[in-house]
Formats: C-alpha cells, structure tokens, sequence
C-alpha cells in the first residue's frame, strides 16, 4: 500500500507583540490562522519572540542537573492528583523519564517542586524555570482567548482562565542504545485543554494527521513552541478541534529534553451551547477535569481509542 502523498507541515504561526493586541487587523488574522491550524491539525508551531535564546538554553541547562539527580530522590516527585507526579523506569519505554511541577506558573509552585529535589533549596533553577512557565502560561492563555473570540464565546473567557491549573511536566529521553527500540513515548493524546511543548535542538515528536499519517516536527528555533489540543477542547468545542495523537521517537545520539505544560480546568468543562447546533448536535456531557484523569489514569482505561469518548460522550 503506498503512504498518502499529501506532505503534512505544522503551520507556524507568529506571535510576534504587535500580533496580540485584540481588536487589531492583525490580532483577526492570527485569530483565522491558529482556528484553522487547530480544526486541521489539533496543533501548530507558535513561533514566539518572548522567549529568547539565553531563556531558552537556561531551562534546558536547568533541567540537565534535574534529570543528573539519582533515580531515588527523583521518585519523591508525587502528587495526589493522577498523573502529576514522577513517571519513569518503565520497561516498555526505558528512553523516557519526567516529572511534574503543580501550579507551575507560580514561584510558590515551583518552590514546592524544588524542595523535594533540593532539600537544601535551589534558587537557581526556580530562577531559570520560573520566567518560562509563566511565557507559557500567558502564549496558551492568548491561543484560548483567540479560539473563544473566533467562536463568539468570548465571554465566557474569564471565568475559564480563572479555573485554570498548569501542571508543567519536564521530560527527558535519553538516547536508544544498540539493539534497542527507538520508541521514546507511545502514541496518546492529552488529557488537558491546551498544551504547549519546548524542546533543545533535538527532534523526535511526530503527529497523526487525520489522513492517518504520521510526520515529524521539526524545530529551527529556540523561540518555537508547540501549541497542542488535548481532550478537554475537543469536548468543550464540540469536535471542531481535534485532540491528535502523538508520539516521540529517537533517532539521534543525543538526549532530548522537552518541557510541556498543560492546563487543566479546576471546574466542570462543558460545550457552550452557542457551539450546539443542528450541524453540530451535543457530542459530550459536562465533565469534571480531575475525575477524568482518574479515569484515564485507571490501567485498562489507557488503551482506549478515544478515553474522552468513553469517559462522557453522549
């Protein structure tokens, strides 16, 4: 059988400070821009001039030393919400380790995370992580604030970033050895609203289009971040933005590192009922974020195709 012949690119999207300001020409033309990357491909590549080079190698330095503590002390990163804390030492996937960081766009959250690494603290890699997760706190709280406005729900924009946590997971992939498996995560979706990814100069994501092809993303610069649907937006937008599936592979001889942050709402997510309509009827019931991770966190609920369609489609 001969592959698609259709070449998939992530659009790049540029968000450059004169692009953000609402109400301007070129606010509605990014607007049209990012709805139609994400009704396409669920994401895009935010080229983002807020994060500067020096920034960038910073965290990635940062999380160098992280990753160089021993495995016993790494394993102190819990949480009591599923999914938040320490994932690693998994014999189907040895390439992969991460951690998560609650209220990661907050010095107090990060401080948190940084005590249980550092007992004798760390002011340097708060220093280092901290100026980031907030620049990605505030990209992916303009992407939402874009998609509200193009789909004449912007009222409704306040009271859900008021209900929004980041949980920041930094993730390391270290290099396959001969002999082994190239695989450095399995394909999934996420589980949250709105996701951005920041990675070193080493590739490795690949996405499914809805063509069923998967293809690679590449990226130039240290200002490039990935803007990702997760399962809450599909839901909330009635299907309009698909949550893709994705996966790492390794080909290189260096380790990748990637910082994710995602956000997840601490209130019932549901489809406004503007987004409901004969063409669109209703596809899930209003669901609770958390209880939906514990569910998706359940082992034989990870194998499903669609975790969110199961969870409280109608």
């Amino acid at each position: 059988m001969m592959g698609s012949l259709t070449l998939h690119k992530l659009p790049i999207i540029d968000f450059t400070n004169e692009n953000l300001k609402p109400g301007t020409a070129s606010w509605s033309k990014t607007c049209k821009e990012v709805i139609s990357a994400l009704e396409e491909y669920g994401c895009f590549v935010a080229s983002y001039d807020k994060i500067s080079l020096e920034l960038s190698d910073g965290v990635f330095h940062a999380l160098e030393e992280l990753f160089n503590l021993p495995t016993e002390i790494k394993v102190q990163n819990r949480s009591t919400k599923p999914l938040y804390g320490y994932v690693g030492q998994i014999p189907f996937i040895p390439l992969y380790e991460s951690m998560g960081i609650d209220d990661a766009n907050t010095l107090q959250g990060i401080q948190s995370f940084t005590k249980v690494m550092w007992p004798n603290g760390n002011y340097v890699f708060s220093e280092k992580l901290l100026p980031y997760t907030k620049l990605a706190a505030e990209l992916e709280q303009t992407v939402v604030r874009m998609v509200f406005d193009s789909y004449g729900v912007e009222k409704y924009y306040d009271s859900h970033i008021k209900s929004a946590n980041y949980l920041c997971r930094v993730m390391k992939y270290r290099e396959a050895k001969i002999n082994e498996s190239k695989m450095g995560f399995v394909s999934h979706t996420d589980k949250d609203f709105i996701s951005t990814i920041h990675q070193n100069q080493v590739n490795g994501l690949e996405i499914k289009a809805k063509d069923g092809e998967w293809f690679g993303v590449e990226l130039s610069s240290s200002s490039s971040i990935i803007v990702m649907a997760g399962d809450a937006i599909m839901a909330w937008s009635n299907n309009r933005i698909p949550s893709p599936h994705h996966r790492v592979t390794m080909e290189g001889k260096e380790a990748r590192y990637s910082i994710a942050q995602f956000s997840f709402m601490e209130k019932i997510v549901q489809t406004p009922e503007e987004l409901i309509d004969e063409e669109h009827p209703l596809q899930y019931k209003p669901f609770d974020h958390l209880k939906y991770l514990e569910f998706y966190s359940k082992e034989e609920n990870r194998r499903l195709e669609s975790a969110i369609r199961t969870y409280c489609g109608v």
